[in-house]
């Protein structure tokens, strides 16, 4: 099946296709669903754009809990209010969990064979160039941010030099450096 063109936008046609995407984005990003959201969301099913991809990942990033549910949870409930939210949500969360579960009882048994260590750390290499392959592939996004492209360079080269070399805490430099984004970007986008 070819996707459509990519200035056709597309929505779920129901509660069941919302619920089953969901399921099959969680099941295909197993570990790190960054890069699988984005390619799934904008490319494939072309339910936003690029940016809009951009925007509501930041959002998604600053509520609490974890982004990925976050964003799901926004995308059920702009379709179909809260019913879609709780059917984004369960797709997201009920076929991995069950997964999870079945996993926890296997590696309970197997934890302390060199294989299943080797395994475990070649995968999260893995999820580490899925991140950052996902991150380049976003980045263009960035020209059209109303702060620009090197303001959004500078905030993300202040928060890597506030949380990696100076140890801060992620909470307060995401806290400080957003704030100073919004304020910015609100004064820049004020009529």
């Amino acid at each position: 099946m070819q996707n459509p063109p990519a200035t056709q936008r597309t929505q779920p046609q129901s509660l069941t296709d919302l619920f089953v995407s969901f399921t099959v984005l969680a099941l295909q990003g197993f570990g790190g669903v960054l890069a699988v959201a984005q390619r799934e969301l904008v490319e494939h099913k072309r339910w936003m754009t690029n940016e809009e991809f951009v925007e509501e990942w930041a959002v998604a990033q600053i509520m609490p809990g974890p982004n990925i549910i976050n964003l799901c949870i926004m995308i059920g409930g702009r379709y179909f209010g809260l019913r879609g939210a709780l059917a984004a949500l369960a797709g997201m969360l009920l076929v991995p969990m069950l997964i999870v579960l079945l996993l926890a009882l296997v590696y309970a048994h197997f934890a302390t064979h060199p294989g299943v260590i080797g395994a475990l750390r070649g995968m999260g290499a893995v999820a580490a160039g899925l991140i950052v392959a996902t991150g380049l592939k976003l980045f263009p996004a960035l020209k059209k941010n109303a702060l620009g492209l090197a303001t959004c360079i500078g905030f993300g080269v202040l928060c890597f030099v506030a949380v990696a070399l100076l140890r801060w805490p992620l909470a307060y430099v995401l806290l400080g450096l957003g704030s100073i984004a919004c304020v910015m970007t609100y004064r820049r986008l004020a009529p």
